[in-house]
């Protein structure tokens, strides 16, 4: 320090020291999992859905019975496990949510925004099965079921299941479908998406109830709905026991269970039977939609994350391959009852669901208690994965603006204004037209777009932030295997299911029941799809603009981890309330001072 006028020299050092002074940055603390099994139920609860119950069933069946488990578990151990511990670890690593995490390559931000994207049309459309779920349940307090050949109503359509009519094209109508299609969603009324009609005051009410049941449920965060699970987690599980137990007992459910398994060895030659294994291990372990990242960002930095991804992703699968016997056995009884071939009454989708499975509780001895118990269960697994997936939202939003963390009103404000902005959106999907604008967003929402950021959460983490960083924390002999697979297996196999989906797109139309999507319609659903995969590119520019240097100088850049990416990772040890984290402002290494600088200011001593 070269010094002019050498008589203030106890104003150049408190200058100088000054210049040395620490800045403290306030970091918030975060929520922890009371316990290690709240975290295992919730990730169980998130990913055993309504998927594992009507999804799995149906395409075990149509893909070749039993064989389809043989791709089912290749893509599971190649890309859903890998996935699935991919972000489970980069959660807990990171202490943060699907868009703060990504401190650790800014450059791919734009990952977590497509995650919160996908994530929105996954609750704004989900929590409208949970509504339908609430019809059905409080429909099932009547005696007799409404949807029964014993309801009075019901009487003309009883008799014949399916009809012998001079006409081949036409139906009889069973009550199930009527009181689905007319009393449930009215879309009847509707001629498709042009024409959404009117919104249905029950279904209205249903879906408003199902957001109250959230919002309550989350209101004081992880510590109450980490409680919520140890009922919502566990008692489907009891019910699926006791319809395979009741289903068992009944005539012809032996048939239903071998048209289950049967195996049909030639599907495995079919390009269909190995992308929807891999879809259906996409949409019931909820890879890539930011739920599991939050949840396990709320873990000590200890947890053995290994051991979770194992238990979750076996207990996931099992439970879907466990599912297809309490349902099939039913389904089967339904046949022999009818008289029809057990590929005739089963369906897919909600139809599965909210059409053949009442029909089927319809005919047990004690419907309404049978019909009650299934509609709760269904209840219990829808809200388990919405909880995952409003998590994915809100930790996203609170790590984004801290403030919200530490106000309690402010945080309630925020949550219960998300909930009611999704109701207000969700009313398109309760009208009587809805259900063709919940089959587009379903389509869409979680197709090529899904696929794309699942790859490049991949491909980032291998190349750009690095597979020696990111296992630096996975010591295990497991990893190996999962370097193989995140490497080359992973994306190889993402890349061959985005190609065929791309195709299939291409050459097949988009349809609910007879309806045929016009092509603004799917075009609409390709632009759901394409606004959150684009997140990746546009924040990618954002980032790659806000450095400066030369292109490839800004790019080396945006790899590097931000000085504030560990931050967070105070899990490992206990702490205060409060942590203060110094960052040290470095001063010049020359300053030369005059006359003027003590004259011309006013120094704090």
């Amino acid at each position: 320090v070269q010094v002019i006028d050498g008589a203030h020299i106890n104003v150049i050092q408190h200058f100088i020291t000054s210049c040395y002074k620490k800045v403290y940055t306030i970091v918030i603390p975060r929520e922890q999992w009371g316990g290690k099994y709240e975290f295992l139920l919730s990730c169980i609860g998130y990913c055993v859905g309504l998927g594992n119950v009507w999804r799995f069933p149906y395409l075990c069946y149509r893909n070749g019975g039993g064989v389809f488990l043989i791709p089912y578990f290749i893509m599971l151990f190649v890309t859903g496990v890998p996935l699935f511990l991919m972000e489970l670890s980069l959660g807990q690593y990171g202490a943060a949510g699907p868009i703060t995490v990504w401190k650790c390559c800014p450059l791919l931000k734009g990952i977590g925004i497509g995650m919160l994207c996908v994530s929105t049309l996954v609750c704004l459309y989900y929590n409208v099965i949970i509504a339908w779920t609430f019809y059905y349940l409080f429909s099932s307090f009547q005696s007799p079921l409404p949807w029964s050949c014993n309801a009075k109503a019901n009487a003309a359509f009883c008799g014949n299941g399916t009809t012998a009519g001079n006409s081949s094209m036409e139906k009889t109508r069973s009550p199930t479908e009527i009181f689905w299609n007319e009393s449930v969603l009215g879309v009847v009324h509707s001629e498709g998406l042009h024409d959404p009609g009117p919104v249905r005051a029950p279904l209205a009410l249903c879906l408003l109830a199902a957001w109250i049941i959230i919002f309550l449920c989350m209101l004081k965060g992880i510590r109450s709905s980490g409680k919520v699970v140890y009922v919502t987690a566990t008692f489907p599980y009891f019910v699926l026991v006791v319809l395979i137990i009741r289903g068992a007992t009944l005539e012809g459910s032996l048939q239903g269970v071998a048209f289950y398994l049967t195996p049909d060895w030639s599907r495995l030659a079919n390009a269909q039977v190995w992308n929807d294994a891999a879809s259906q291990i996409f949409y019931s372990l909820g890879i890539g939609v930011g739920g599991l990242l939050s949840m396990a960002s709320y873990n000590k930095f200890d947890n053995n994350v290994i051991r979770d991804t194992i238990i979750i992703t076996t207990g996931n699968c099992c439970t879907s391959f466990f599912a297809g016997f309490a349902i099939f056995s039913i389904l089967g009884h339904m046949a022999w009852r009818k008289g029809v071939p057990v590929g005739e009454v089963a369906d897919t989708g909600p139809g599965l669901a909210f059409v053949a499975y009442p029909e089927a509780l319809a005919l047990l001895p004690g419907s309404v208690f049978w019909s009650i118990m299934f509609f709760l269960m269904l209840f219990m697994l829808g809200i388990d994965t919405l909880f995952g997936n409003m998590e994915g939202i809100t930790t996203a939003v609170l790590d984004e603006f801290p403030n919200l963390r530490r106000n309690t009103l402010h945080k309630s404000m925020f949550l219960g204004a998300l909930c009611f902005t999704f109701y207000l959106m969700g009313l398109l999907l309760v009208t009587n037209g809805g259900i063709y604008w919940f089959t587009l967003i379903d389509s869409f929402s979680t197709s090529f777009g899904l696929i794309i950021i699942t790859l490049f959460m991949c491909l980032g983490i291998s190349f750009f932030y690095g597979i020696p960083c990111h296992s630096n924390h996975l010591i295990t002999k497991l990893l190996i295997y999962f370097k193989a697979c995140w490497v080359f297996g992973t994306p190889f196999l993402l890349m061959f299911i985005l190609i065929y989906i791309f195709i299939e797109m291409y050459n097949t139309p988009l349809h609910y029941g007879s309806y045929v999507y016009p092509q603004w319609g799917k075009g609409l659903g390709v632009c759901m799809g394409a606004t959150c995969c684009l997140q990746i590119l546009i924040w990618a520019i954002v980032a790659i603009s806000r450095e400066t240097g030369t292109l490839k100088d800004r790019f080396q850049k945006t790899i590097r981890p931000l000085n504030s990416w560990r931050v967070n990772n105070l899990n490992s040890t206990e702490r205060s309330e409060e942590h203060m984290e110094p960052d040290r402002v470095e001063a010049p290494f020359t300053v030369t001072l005059t006359d003027r600088d003590f004259t011309a200011m006013t120094w704090e001593m």
